[in-house]
């Protein structure tokens, strides 16, 4: 399977480019997503993440609650750390098990943090969508409500945009319209199928 990591900084709009490569056919496989997945009771990180931070952190229906797990990650890299090296090789390999089942001459993998976490053997292909530091500030404002603090921490967990643009094979600019992004989709996907 021909794997293309697509990744980029927080508000950068990863999401709205993968739906668009979705509308291709092509099967999206979201780190996000399965991050959601492997911390539900029965879960093998869900006792370990309770053990860890605590059973303040437990909910509705007993699950972890992911907005106050993010509050004291992003405030605290030390417990941050902890939980990355918990989450990312169960969340890479249940990524891998479900390439393995895609139907796609080639997949995405949607992984917000794929540069930060290389090595990645099993990718391929790293497309970067950019937008600007402060595209990033304003989108998060609007989007989730942050406070400037709290926006100011997660910017700093993400390595800079210089930096994931030099790793970058391929870049999606995501400062335009709509139709500009749907344009270099339909570009990147003819070239992905190629490749694959």
């Amino acid at each position: 399977m021909y794997r293309v990591g697509l990744t980029g900084g927080i508000a950068s709009g990863k999401s709205t480019v993968a739906d668009l490569f979705a509308k291709h056919g092509v099967t999206i496989i979201d780190a996000d997503v399965i991050a959601r997945e492997v911390i539900l009771p029965g879960e093998s990180a869900y006792d370990a993440i309770i053990t860890y931070f605590g059973k303040n952190i437990i909910g509705a229906e007993q699950q972890i609650e992911r907005a106050k797990l993010r509050q004291i990650v992003f405030n605290n890299p030390e417990k941050r750390i902890w939980l990355e090296k918990l989450l990312h090789p169960l969340i890479r390999d249940r990524m891998i098990a479900c390439s393995l089942k895609a139907n796609s001459p080639y997949c995405i993998h949607v992984v917000p943090l794929l540069i930060e976490t290389w090595p990645h053997p099993e990718i391929n292909r790293i497309l970067v969508v950019d937008v600007s530091v402060e595209t990033q500030i304003k989108r998060l404002k609007i989007r989730d409500n942050l406070d400037k603090d709290m926006i100011e921490n997660m910017l700093q967990a993400q390595i800079s945009r210089e930096e994931r643009l030099a790793h970058a094979d391929d870049i999606i600019v995501n400062e335009g319209d709509l139709t500009a992004l749907v344009d270099a989709v339909e570009k990147l996907h003819e070239k992905y199928l190629r490749l694959a």
